[in-house]
């Protein structure tokens, strides 16, 4: 075993940082292109092709890297929603299965750059404020397939009015209102929406969850500089490797009878447990056993998701409204993505027309994700940026192997089980540490500006704050039968009972749910303000995208980002694409 020195894994550090960091000191003027042509310094680049043996290693490594973004939104909203560990099963396999397609879609014919799609957490609140419906709260007969085809039907017609953005070039005229000081607030926005879930949920079982919060943070800040093999393990596997641990750890104190108590039993759910000695340990049997989930028991071992498999989708405007705005915070989520990572790999910016078309596509792969039923559309992953950093991978072909991997495992239906028997108290521990990340990430944005510019701090601040002001007034309208929600639910029951009577329930719903959600908040105040406060556009951090008469002067220079001759042959008069 090859371990980096104290001083060695210093220096490694601190080249890491430079890496990292890319600003433009107050009076400088940023490079044209934003930092094009500087050395690489990704260990695989693009185009590159390791071979198979190391594709197959990167394109494990790329997707293990993401586990907590891929699979632990089930974990929330199926339970949530009444379904059962099978349905939880079955939903992780078709999340899986999807974002593998779409991530191939969107590296051939989308901006083509190496970003894994899956289920973000843009969608995860809509879902949790659609779900808390009034009319579902008490609904007990097929509640899970009734919500899952409501759900279905807003993420269709909000993904519709997403491609229809990017295939008509209506994107690009939004891209001259969507700057990193838009981005950062508004992505930033998304993790702190869940501030009042995270930790409420994960302290349910703090034995478990307090060991897995400083497991992954003692790996991805501490022990970051450790090199193994040449290898970064702890700062690569940091959210798996802790997950591991801690879910042995949990597994023997299960075993050891921790959570054993006289009388009661983890089977019979808590409406049913009679005796009060039983019912005040049922909440804590249920989050921290390893043992409760059924789901290994009543999986099939081959199961194919397949599209409707839920029943048909159900289509309410209520519904469709939120989605449609949210479609959009996906939008300025992805287009902010599409530049860090271009940064990242050391490319030419995209076109406008290159982000239309990956905008386009993202929403053409959401409608897949709703016809599917995996619960939440599927965007460009925030967390790609992250990852792309700590790997130094950004092959095409690793995220493509990569991809094959989770559609076959998708179709192995114990592989479902697995996952969905995760004790919840567990996931809750690593999505306080993921939404974290993502917080972190959309501030990252800021080097592209003048982060020092009281302008700039003044439009993130008071955009975050009434981001999360606004939705607290909405949210303190408390439901009528709040007792029948858990405590962490009850700010995503606004929508039934918000201040706003315009005198058509529908319109109330709808007007009521968006100024509940975070991010909606946030993305209209940042966008107000940074598109009428004066300032220049080097203290603004304008993004600079290529222009298609770069393509004249150097035709190589976009090369990348070009679609396969077959289709650009049929796409040809798409300008609006980037073709």
């Amino acid at each position: 075993m090859a371990v980096a020195s104290g001083g060695e894994a210093k220096k490694m550090d601190q080249g890491d940082e430079r890496e990292e960091m890319h600003l433009y000191p107050d009076g400088e003027e940023e490079p044209v292109h934003g930092g094009w042509g500087r050395p690489s310094a990704m260990r695989i680049g693009l185009r590159e092709n390791p071979g198979f043996v190391p594709l197959i290693y990167y394109g494990l490594q790329h997707y293990i890297s993401l586990a907590g973004s891929l699979i632990f939104i089930p974990l929330i909203i199926v339970p949530a929603m009444g379904g059962t560990d099978k349905d939880t099963a079955t939903v992780i396999s078709t999340m899986l299965l999807v974002s593998g397609i779409t991530t191939i879609l969107h590296s051939y014919f989308g901006t083509r750059l190496p970003l894994v799609q899956g289920s973000s957490f843009v969608y995860l609140a809509p879902a949790l404020v659609i779900m808390n419906a009034q009319e579902y709260r008490n609904l007990t007969e097929h509640k899970f397939r009734h919500i899952m085809r409501e759900l279905q039907g807003a993420i269709i017609i909000g993904s519709i009015f997403q491609s229809i953005l990017g295939f008509t070039g209506l994107m690009s005229l939004l891209l001259r209102l969507i700057n990193p000081i838009v981005v950062a607030p508004t992505v930033a926005a998304v993790g702190l929406a869940f501030f009042s879930y995270g930790f409420p949920q994960a302290g349910s079982c703090v034995e478990i969850s307090i060991p897995q919060i400083l497991l992954v943070l003692l790996f991805t800040l501490y022990l970051r500089g450790v090199s193994i093999f040449g290898h970064r393990l702890f700062r690569i596997y940091a959210v798996p490797l802790s997950i591991m641990i801690t879910w042995t750890y949990a597994f023997f104190l299960t075993a050891g009878g921790a959570y054993d108590y006289k009388g009661c039993t983890s089977d019979i759910p808590s409406s049913n447990i009679l005796i009060d000695a039983c019912r005040r340990h049922a909440y804590t049997m249920k989050h921290c056993r390893t043992d409760v989930s059924n789901a290994w028991r009543t999986a099939a071992w081959v199961r194919i998701p397949y599209p409707l498999q839920w029943g048909i989708p159900i289509f309410h405007f209520r519904t469709s409204i939120i989605m449609v705005f949210v479609s959009l915070v996906a939008s300025v989520d992805s287009v902010g993505t599409y530049h860090s990572a271009s940064m990242q790999i050391n490319l030419k910016p995209p076109t406008r027309g290159i982000v239309s078309r990956g905008i386009a596509l993202e929403g053409f792969c959401s409608i897949l994700a709703g016809l599917w039923g995996s619960g939440t559309g599927s965007t460009t992953l925030t967390e790609n940026v992250h990852t792309i950093n700590i790997t130094k991978v950004a092959s095409q072909r690793v995220v493509e192997l990569g991809a094959v991997f989770l559609i076959f495992f998708s179709f192995i239906g114990k592989v479902g089980a697995i996952l969905a028997s995760i004790p919840l108290a567990l996931a809750a521990s690593v999505l306080c540490f993921t939404w974290a990340l993502v917080v972190a990430l959309g501030l990252s944005t800021l080097q592209y500006s003048r982060a020092a510019s009281f302008r700039n701090m003044m439009i993130v601040g008071v955009s975050l704050f009434l981001g999360l002001s606004i939705p607290a007034y909405f949210q303190q309208y408390q439901p009528e039968s709040s007792f029948i929600l858990p405590s962490y639910f009850i700010p995503y029951a606004a929508a039934s009972n918000g201040p706003a009577r315009t005198g058509s329930k529908q319109l109330d719903f709808a007007i009521n749910a968006l100024m509940s959600l975070n991010m909606v908040v946030t993305l209209v105040v940042a966008l107000v303000l940074e598109n009428t406060v004066p300032g220049s556009r080097q203290e603004r951090g304008v993004y600079i995208w290529s222009k298609p008469e770069d393509i004249n002067t150097d035709p190589s220079s976009l090369e990348d980002y070009s679609l396969p001759r077959k289709v650009s042959r049929c796409l040809c008069r798409s300008n609006c694409l980037g073709v």
